[in-house]
């Protein structure tokens, strides 16, 4: 069965088309995946609504897909949208602007549910043979999601209001950006992350995935890539310590600088400062609450994506059920 799954975030818009073996394993095959930044959060957490230049971009990104969608003859699409789009003024507009050109009513899901399919659709770099505990990460540019589970599934699920281009526009004001800025990020991520472990056992974990643009990035940076090679970072497992060297480069280069490096999207250029630099408090944070068990970090190229076109392909309307 051909399907296809697009992803509306704050930051970028992505889709999936992919052949699901049913009757079968439910394996995905990648026909078209496809990612087009868009800002769609812009300014958003200043002024409550969507920009018109965000719309307009994001039209244009949709129409392109609604034409690869016809092209490979897909038989069934899923459109979720995220964060941004769940609290602004101007929701309206933007539904019905993807219903006209997609033909398909966009589902605007909750933190729980954006967290239920990540943990699907990023857990399956894994070969599981135990119960490990494994916690997916998924840092995107106006949600954070933690996703605790075992190869059974996920079993504890929470959405954070923090994200690369949330943090970017709330504290980093000059570029690179100052010590002080630097400090008020962590000190804002430490305490998202103190609320999260109040409602699930991040002490438990054993293994971290971590998936979406921010982590990637890094990631790619850490391998010194000369260009944004997906096989090779997907899968990858770096040391806190690599992990931190790049958060350390990333944060403290200059805009020209992270826009000259081979790997960078260039519409994550102004936000992989703010977004790095929560990464890598996150890691602190689990290696600290865990006792030093965790020492390292999985990238994941497969997430929310992964998981919807799974969903739909079985026909399932709502996301895995998982304690928020």
């Amino acid at each position: 069965m051909r399907v296809a799954a697009i992803d509306c975030g704050t930051n970028s818009i992505r889709l999936l088309i992919a052949d699901v073996d049913l009757p079968g394993s439910g394996a995905l095959t990648d026909v078209v995946r496809r990612m087009t930044v868009v800002r769609l959060g812009e300014g958003v957490d200043q002024t409550g609504e969507f920009s018109s230049g965000a719309l307009q971009r994001t039209f244009a990104a949709v129409d392109d897909y609604a034409a690869l969608i016809r092209k490979h003859h897909v038989q069934a699409v899923r459109f979720v949208a995220t964060s941004a789009s769940r609290d602004v003024s101007n929701r309206a507009e933007f539904i019905s602007g993807v219903r006209e050109r997609l033909g398909v009513e966009p589902d605007v899901i909750r933190g729980s549910e954006e967290a239920g399919f990540s943990f699907s659709g990023a857990a399956s770099v894994l070969d599981w043979d135990s119960e490990r505990k494994v916690l997916v990460v998924d840092l995107g540019g106006g949600s954070t999601e933690f996703v605790l589970g075992t190869c059974n599934g996920a079993e504890h699920a929470i959405s954070t209001d923090m994200g690369c281009v949330r943090f970017t526009e709330r504290h980093m004001r000059t570029d690179p950006p100052t010590e002080t800025e630097c400090s008020m990020a962590v000190f804002e991520t430490l305490s998202f992350l103190e609320n999260v472990a109040q409602v699930m056992p991040l002490h438990e974990t054993e293994t971290v995935i971590g998936v979406a643009g921010t982590v990637t990035t890094v990631t790619a940076h850490a391998l010194k890539l000369e260009d944004y090679d997906a096989e090779t970072i997907h899968g990858a497992e770096l040391s806190l310590d690599a992990i931190h060297q790049s958060v350390e480069q990333l944060v403290h280069s200059t805009r020209d600088q992270r826009a000259a490096m081979p790997f960078m999207h260039p519409g994550r250029v102004d936000v992989i400062g703010a977004g790095a630099l929560i990464w890598g408090t996150i890691l602190d944070y689990l290696n600290k609450v865990t006792k030093g068990r965790v020492t390292s970090a999985i990238a994941s190229e497969h997430d929310i994506l992964d998981g919807l076109a799974m969903s739909v392909a079985r026909g399932k309307v709502d996301a895995p059920e998982v304690a928020s």
